[in-house]
């Protein structure tokens, strides 16, 4: 009976994996790079600028073409604040009047 529970939790697992984008695969690789595959598959299952810096540092490694220079304007339209119609402009000041 321990069997099949394990194999649902293995399943749900999974499941909660495919829910969040990530996909399971297998590759063929040398023995000696086995901790560096996987500290590279985990550091590109992170989100944040460290996963993006890697995931171009590779493409730029195994293409050969640099990346995408939109980088920025891509992350800024992924903002939650787009279309929230914030005012972000400022009001023009003189400043202050300073003896020299």
């Amino acid at each position: 009976m321990g069997n099949a529970a394990q194999k649902r939790a293995i399943q749900n697992y999974r499941a909660r994996l495919t829910q969040r984008g990530f996909t399971r695969f297998e590759i063929m690789a040398l023995e000696s790079d086995r901790d560096l595959i996987r500290s590279l598959a985990r550091r590109l299952a992170e989100e944040g600028p460290e996963a993006e810096q890697v995931r171009a540092a590779m493409k730029k490694a195994v293409t050969g073409e640099p990346p995408k220079s939109d980088g920025i304007l891509t992350a800024l339209r992924r903002s939650p604040l787009v279309g929230a119609g914030l005012d972000l402009s400022r009001p023009r000041e003189e400043g202050r009047k300073v003896d020299l």
